[in-house]
């Protein structure tokens, strides 16, 4: 069992309040893995705290935290995160966290949110700069990719369709062939299509979630228990495992 902290870039909360609830959550619930902070968050810590990005990283690792989540990817092409994102770190900013968790021993996913103002080469190179990470490091798990919901926010773009979905997570499961899993996204695209995913190149459903607060905002909801998972696995031709974050199989 994990827990995912993700969160915004408070600007006065300093680094104790942070270690205190890693430390926290490690002594009360050792059991758990902290799945926590994404890379603009950690460039955001560095900032406020004015700590060098590896003290940082290094002081949260010794803390409690186990991994770190691929948030805040979008696209890794600063003209596209100018232009979606112009706040969040920039494309080597996001893959430096990276680099420097890795050398740490923490492991990380990695993430694509495409379908808003990308081009088809913005997503290859997207892909690039991922493949290009995990020759140096090994340290991603895995690569998760979902379209954009439109629905609720101030950006607006056409909704990808699941075909063109279909379509990336085929791609990208060929391209990244550095990366021994790849996620299928039920949480944006429904348990169908989710399901179908398992077909163009995912190997791993995802997880159940006791909360979620992104993609509900936007629009998107859909919920399944362990139950339905293991279902739709099955249905699809195949036998469901339950996995550690670290991709090692429980069952």
């Amino acid at each position: 069992m994990q827990v995912l902290l993700q969160g915004g870039h408070h600007p006065k909360l300093g680094i104790d309040f942070y270690l205190d609830m890693l430390s926290h959550i490690r002594g009360k619930y050792p059991q758990i893995n902290i799945h926590g902070f994404s890379p603009p968050e950690f460039n955001h810590f560095s900032q406020v705290f004015g700590l060098p990005l590896c003290e940082v990283i290094e002081r949260f690792k010794q803390a409690g935290l186990g991994s770190i989540p691929g948030g805040g990817g979008e696209i890794l092409v600063d003209r596209v995160r100018d232009r979606i994102a112009p706040l969040k770190c920039k494309t080597d900013q996001w893959l430096e966290v990276m680099r420097v968790g890795h050398e740490l021993g923490l492991r990380s996913s990695a993430t694509m949110m495409f379908g808003h103002v990308e081009s088809v080469d913005d997503r290859i190179e997207h892909l690039q700069r991922l493949r290009d990470t995990q020759d140096e490091t090994g340290g991603f798990t895995a690569f998760i990719c979902w379209t954009f919901q439109p629905e609720n926010t101030r950006l607006k773009a056409e909704t990808v369709t699941s075909a063109e979905y279909l379509r990336m997570q085929a791609l990208s499961r060929i391209f990244l062939d550095n990366f021994d899993n790849v996620q299928s996204s039920w949480v944006t695209q429904g348990p169908k299509i989710g399901q179908i995913a398992l077909k163009f190149g995912a190997n791993d459903f995802g997880s159940v979630m006791m909360e979620e607060n992104v993609v509900s905002s936007a629009g998107t909801t859909f919920r399944l228990n362990a139950q339905d998972i293991e279902r739709l696995v099955r249905e699809a031709g195949y036998e469901p495992h339950r996995r550690s974050t670290w991709y090692q199989l429980l069952t």
